[in-house]
């Protein structure tokens, strides 16, 4: 439903006022899904659409500080992107990472990098490291910034992660598996130590996880938005978190 715009700031009020402060999602992932088709219903370029939606995540963020919301993972680049054109990639790398030092530059963000940084090119992966060392005494939102994500990469990684620590503590293979359990996972997982999402957001109108937080975002809520990334407004915002506080939380109970 689209409203005429004098209506927005009247229907965001509502929305606002009736969100129970007792049901605020701590955690929120958001897969920014939508920016190349933003950009094709303009007749323009893969990159034009790539820097618009750049330009929405500052003010996303404000939104979820508004609403308190502690942690943010954004997913800004799957390890499947890696295998776009040449001419593609670079122009969204080099937007990426143009994105990033502005958040770092801010100093409002606790920015973390997140993903397989090895699979980026170094200048990348340098910026995502630059980020997370320049705030990290920052105390403002938590922002998880996942380039190069896969869950599936994830959990490899973790499984690799844990192997190589009980190796080199000496541990025999018949001792791990007899011991093993699902938190030897959780601790090795790139977001180790942190809540899982209460809320996953995915925008574009795609009704799917695409492999996005596959072990964290076992009990959380999904909400699917019709708005390309670029277009996502604070209403659909709202809305996502009103469709959340109206939901049972079951948690695997």
């Amino acid at each position: 439903m689209r409203l005429p715009n004098p209506l927005y700031g009247l229907y965001e009020r509502q929305l606002a006022r009736g969100l129970p402060a007792d049901a605020r999602p701590r955690h929120i992932g958001v897969i920014l899904d939508g920016n190349r088709r933003w950009a094709r219903t303009f007749g323009a370029r893969a990159a034009d659409g790539h820097r618009a939606g750049a330009d929405k995540i500052a003010e996303v963020l404000g939104w979820c500080e508004e609403v308190g919301v502690e942690r943010v993972t954004l997913w800004m680049l799957s390890t499947d992107n890696l295998s776009r054109g040449a001419e593609e990639l670079d122009d969204l790398l080099g937007i990426i990472g143009d994105a990033v030092t502005d958040l770092a530059a801010a100093k409002r963000w606790h920015l973390q990098a997140m993903g397989a940084l090895e699979l980026l090119p170094p200048r990348t992966a340098a910026v995502l490291r630059e980020a997370e060392a320049a705030t990290a005494d920052v105390a403002g939102l938590h922002v998880n910034v996942a380039v190069g994500y896969g869950g599936r990469r994830e959990i490899a990684d973790a499984v690799r992660s844990l192997l190589r620590e009980h190796a080199a503590n000496g541990t025999a293979i018949e001792e791990l598996a007899e011991s093993f359990d699902v938190e030897h996972i959780a601790d090795h997982l790139y977001t180790k130590g942190q809540p899982d999402p209460d809320l996953v957001i995915r925008t574009s109108g795609e009704q799917r996880l695409s492999g996005f937080l596959m072990w964290q975002s076992v009990h959380s809520e999904f909400y699917f938005c019709e708005a390309y990334w670029p277009d996502f407004r604070r209403v659909d915002f709202l809305r996502a978190l009103r469709s959340y506080a109206a939901r049972e939380r079951r948690l695997g109970r």
